[in-house]
């Protein structure tokens, strides 16, 4: 089994990692349970962090006057695509109500480091109780394919080139969480202080390196589907029709993260058991486990075929237990799936 090395320690609670082709690495943190101050940065050689793409973006806080439209609200995910790296922003400050006009998708060209495009998106693709999560690309770069994790699962369909989307599978049995399924960390349920479980929709989300294929599932099921991307780009397809060319996988784990490595492997995050687990069509085995991937979350690949994950201590944060501090320490990993 290969062994799993420390890549970098954050103070503040860690989600999102992108490994750029040129071996440039990106992290970001969400404004779940404190107003960070960085959301969006760059993993600097020395273990320091670079507000990305400045500080300017970086200079919004719950109180203040800058603009969500062109800050960093509550950032989900980083995706390093070819010579950019896009960054999702749902907006939603501790996952609750959505800031106005902060729902995003931008595009920084890492030539210069600069905002290339912001794809905006309104109420018809990120309502109210949404959580737009996890982001892949079209190998030609002309499609982004979101998963919303919010109280209302779906998908989003981003068409990159006209900056428009459309939201799809709305409520669809594939997008919503499993009402069998909990949660269980260290032998036990997780819950809130008031009783509530952990309730994730769509969430965990990959992409065949040919593009043909989306694979997704509920954070909170044990469900893997998957739909031909032909179909999520037809727009003449409804509602129906779409939901006809969902198909199921298997089952698999309570996953957060989702990974097709560029060998084909595929990767999944095992939350309930701080490991890596890969699926080989109806196996899985144990890639990577040990006792500091608490809530192993999201996934990358390196330009020499490493993988990243971050380990972001969900169960460990105020959500799930009241007497934790509001920062919650977290970790970014790397493993090396050759052993």
């Amino acid at each position: 089994m290969p062994s799993l090395t420390l890549v970098a320690q954050f103070d503040h609670q860690v989600t999102g990692v992108t490994v750029t082709h040129d071996g440039r690495t990106f992290v970001n943190f969400p404004r779940w349970t404190e107003d960070n101050e960085v959301s969006v940065a760059e993993l600097m050689d020395d273990g320091g962090l670079r507000p990305y793409p400045n500080e300017e973006w970086n200079a919004w806080r719950n109180a203040n006057d800058a603009s969500p439209e062109d800050h960093w609200v509550c950032v989900q995910a980083v995706v390093a695509d070819g010579d950019s790296v896009w960054v999702l922003d749902p907006a939603a400050p501790a996952t609750a109500h959505l800031v106005e006009n902060g729902p995003k998708l931008v595009q920084i060209a890492l030539d210069g480091d600069r905002v290339a495009q912001t794809v905006r998106f309104g109420e018809d693709v990120a309502p109210e109780g949404s959580y737009l999560n996890d982001v892949r690309f079209s190998p030609d770069g002309t499609t982004a394919y979101i998963t919303d994790s919010g109280w209302r699962g779906a998908l989003v369909v981003v068409d990159v080139e006209s900056g428009t989307a459309r939201r799809v599978l709305d409520g669809h049995p594939s997008t919503q969480p499993e009402d069998d399924v909990t949660v269980e960390i260290d032998g036990e349920r997780l819950s809130r202080p008031d009783g509530r479980g952990a309730v994730f929709a769509a969430d965990s989300l990959a992409l065949s390196n040919d593009g043909e294929t989306l694979y997704w599932k509920a954070l909170t099921g044990k469900t893997l589907y998957r739909i031909a991307t032909s179909a999520l780009r037809d727009e003449s397809l409804d509602a129906d029709a779409l939901a006809e060319a969902v198909e199921t996988v298997g089952q698999t784990e309570v996953t957060d993260g989702l990974w097709i490595h560029s060998s084909g492997r595929f990767f999944l995050t095992a939350v309930e058991k701080d490991a890596v687990i890969e699926r080989d069509g109806d196996t899985e085995t144990v890639a990577v486990q040990d006792d500091r991937l608490r809530w192993p979350d999201t996934m990358s690949e390196g330009p020499d075929g490493a993988m990243y994950v971050t380990a972001s201590h969900i169960q460990d944060s105020p959500w799930f237990d009241p007497a934790a501090d509001k920062s919650v320490p977290s970790a970014l990993f790397r493993f090396d799936p050759a052993g």
